[in-house]
């Protein structure tokens, strides 16, 4: 799959199952980065924190990492970065829109 492909949803949980990465560009640099939904939550904790670097590391390969400390990307290539990972990986990040409304209103009590 090259940077230009986008999953199936049925790809996308193959290669997360199988632990392997999809490719995005970074800066104009095709890296490869685990698909979003096989991140793990201790990754998570760090991407939360502000731990940028140490989250990449865990879920970039050691080759896309090294590429990317010498990219010293900006905030916005980098979102652009995992939006393009996402979208490789057939899974968008981002805000959920979170639940629906019932189209039914709620019975006041």
């Amino acid at each position: 799959m090259n940077e230009t492909d986008v999953a199936t949803p049925a790809e996308a949980q193959e290669a997360e199952a199988l632990g392997h990465y999809v490719t995005a560009e970074l800066c104009g640099k095709p890296l490869e980065i685990v698909p979003s939904g096989a991140w793990r939550q201790s990754s998570m904790r760090l991407l939360r924190a502000g731990d940028l670097d140490a989250f990449l590391e865990e879920v970039l390969s050691p080759e896309s990492y090294e590429v990317y400390l010498d990219l010293d990307p900006t905030n916005d290539e980098v979102g652009d970065f995992v939006n393009g990972a996402a979208e490789a990986a057939g899974e968008p990040v981002g805000k959920s829109s979170g639940p629906k409304r019932s189209p039914r209103a709620m019975r006041k009590r």
